[in-house]
């Protein structure tokens, strides 16, 4: 005769959400690893993107797996934790679900604490449609279209002589770091990785434009850095236009408006957009539901500890959350961390409210080969020093030793030498906004894997 046992069912493990897989979703899941509880990963690609690195996939020097590992395989030996594909279209934070489309399959994703590390998009201010002619630099889409233009602008100016200025002409809108770096490496690219590589012209006659509505470059460094980018910038042959805000692109240039009012027009193949961000649309679904604010960026508003107001469970990190921090990779790190590491302290009973505290780890840039402007705290490095920094502080940043070495040998390559291994360019990368844009094109006809030019959310 069997004895009949009364076995006391599991209690559900407490469920944790991220929504979004770059710096702040990632390092938060990398903080839950540990932890009791069952984490669920959702981004809209199925990679871990390191963004600060998308300039060295559209000039050539670095390959996409470098810089874009697999979210599955980052997270692999972490137990608890499952990834899904699929774009989050909307957030019932009464019910505590999230609503997921997954390439048209419907579902709902309930959760107990969430993390919105859904990120930034590009920015026009107000004239998205700046977009089919100057691509952001946001996505491996961004940078592969991007990769296509530039190196596909060489191509035209050996095959039409009639027009070579204007295809050797390139416009980078925007003076922040991204704007610098793309220029410099731009530059380098014609004046150094090109050279004996076409008959009938010099590569090193390119004109590289950098133009931003600010009166300098770098505007978040100190003075004396800001002043060294230029002059870095200047010497690898960049021009430099300040005071000057873009009024209009189409396929020929750009129109601009100076400080003194007066009106300009540069003529260029390709044109680069690296100025502004604003926050994902996720942010407006948040604010909509609750009593947070909504900064001019698009950013939401949070209390120290990085909850939504109103919503203790809800938390906002990186790019997203408006907490008057610089938008680096750095903030969203520790702010995953931060989010992840309350979770488990409440999961474990302790109720406490404890304020995110950034560190500042400091902030560098570089202008070109051995060239770059490191800034921390007191500390500011310019040259060789700078670039070394520099060097270290992405290896160190990146996921994974093969990703490291890899990018190791690519940089060993380019930079001791001339050569650049990432110059494959196909008829699918460039100029495909510019194609789904013409009358009578339906959107579903552009071809396979291209980027849309709709905002979409983590």
């Amino acid at each position: 005769m069997k004895r009949s046992t009364n076995v006391a069912a599991a209690p559900p493990r407490h469920r944790v959400v991220i929504v979004g897989a770059g710096f702040g979703g990632l390092f938060a899941a990398k903080a839950l690893r540990r932890a009791p509880l069952d984490v669920t990963v959702i981004d809209r690609t199925n990679h871990h993107l390191f963004e600060p690195m998308l300039y060295q996939v559209a000039t050539g020097l670095l390959s996409v797996g470098a810089i874009a590992p697999p979210i599955r395989d980052v997270l692999r030996r972490h137990k608890n934790t499952r990834v899904l594909l699929g774009e989050v279209t909307d957030i019932d934070l009464a019910a505590r679900e999230l609503y997921l489309d997954t390439r048209g399959r419907r579902s709902v994703v309930p959760y107990d604490s969430l993390i919105v590390a859904a990120g930034a998009t590009q920015s026009y201010f107000g004239h998205d449609e700046f977009a089919v002619h100057a691509p952001g630099m946001k996505t491996i889409d961004d940078a592969l279209e991007l990769r296509g233009r530039i190196f596909g602008a060489f191509e035209m100016a050996e095959v039409d002589s009639e027009r070579r200025e204007h295809w050797l002409t390139f416009a980078v809108v925007g003076g922040g770091p991204t704007g610098v770096e793309l220029a410099g490496q731009i530059a380098e690219l014609s004046r150094r990785t090109l050279k004996h590589n076409f008959r009938t012209f010099d590569p090193a006659e390119a004109r590289i434009v950098l133009l931003d509505a600010v009166d300098t470059v770098l505007p978040a460094f100190p003075a004396p850095l800001q002043r060294r980018a230029h002059r870095d910038l200047e010497d690898l042959g960049v021009d430099i236009r300040l005071g000057a805000r873009v009024t209009g692109v189409d396929a020929e240039g750009l129109s601009l408006e100076n400080r003194d009012g007066s009106k300009g027009r540069i003529e260029a193949a390709t044109k680069i957009w690296a100025a502004g961000v604003q926050g994902s649309p996720l942010g407006a679904t948040l604010v909509r539901q609750s009593s947070a604010a909504m900064d001019r960026t698009g950013r939401v508003t949070v209390l120290p500890d990085l909850t939504l107001p109103g919503h203790p469970e809800v938390f906002v990190v990186g790019d997203l959350m408006s907490l008057d921090l610089p938008g680096v990779a750095e903030v969203a790190m520790q702010s995953g961390h931060h989010a992840a590491k309350t979770i488990v302290r409440r999961a474990s009973g302790d109720e406490r409210q404890r304020p995110f505290r950034y560190r500042d780890l400091g902030t560098v840039a570089t202008i070109g080969r051995f060239r770059a402007v490191l800034h921390v705290g007191p500390v500011r490095v310019t040259g060789l020093a700078g670039w070394l920094a520099w060097l270290v502080i992405h290896l160190t940043f990146l996921t994974g030793f093969k990703n490291r070495l890899g990018t190791l040998a690519d940089w060993t390559i380019a930079f001791l030498g001339r050569g650049r291994s990432q110059r494959t360019i196909t008829g699918r990368q460039a100029p495909v906004r510019t194609r789904a844009s013409q009358p009578g094109r339906a959107a579903d006809e552009r071809p396979s894997g291209q980027p849309d030019t709709g905002e979409r959310a983590a």
